[in-house]
């Protein structure tokens, strides 16, 4: 059990990052889209379906959305990887430090409007992906 203790540390890094990453999409959504439409809208419970019509509100609530829909299989992945404890080209740790960094140049490109770039790199982010389920077969 204690080389799990220590092979995990990097991976529960990681997780722990990419936590980070998930909280500051909701922020930046959730504080953009209050600008938009006001503290009561925020505190209140949003029966009205409001959303926010703003550029950049609706590209943070896209942004995040995108992240989140791959943000499952990192975890499950990166888990995977961890509890394997057999990792030994790393290339599952490699593809985790692949898809964070790719996912957190993501949030600029895309609050930028930047097209193609962006696209390339949320590429990117599942080349990573793919690396850490190629580490679970090795």
């Amino acid at each position: 059990m204690e080389t799990l203790g220590v092979t995990a540390t990097p991976y529960m890094t990681l997780l722990a990052l990419s936590v980070v990453l998930l909280v500051f999409h909701v922020l930046l959504q959730g504080t953009l889209s209050t600008r938009e439409l006001g503290r009561e809208w925020n505190a209140g419970p949003r029966d009205q379906g409001l959303t926010p019509k703003g550029k950049f509100a609706g590209r943070a609530e896209r942004a995040s959305r995108n992240f989140q829909e791959t943000y499952p299989a990192f975890v499950g992945l990166l888990l995977g990887v961890a509890f394997a404890a057999d990792d030994a080209s790393g290339w599952g740790l490699i593809g985790g430090w692949i898809w964070l960094v790719s996912r957190v140049v993501y949030i600029p490109l895309y609050m930028g409007g930047v097209p193609y770039i962006r696209s390339l790199v949320w590429t990117v982010s599942l080349i990573g992906l793919l690396a850490m389920t190629i580490a679970l077969f090795r």
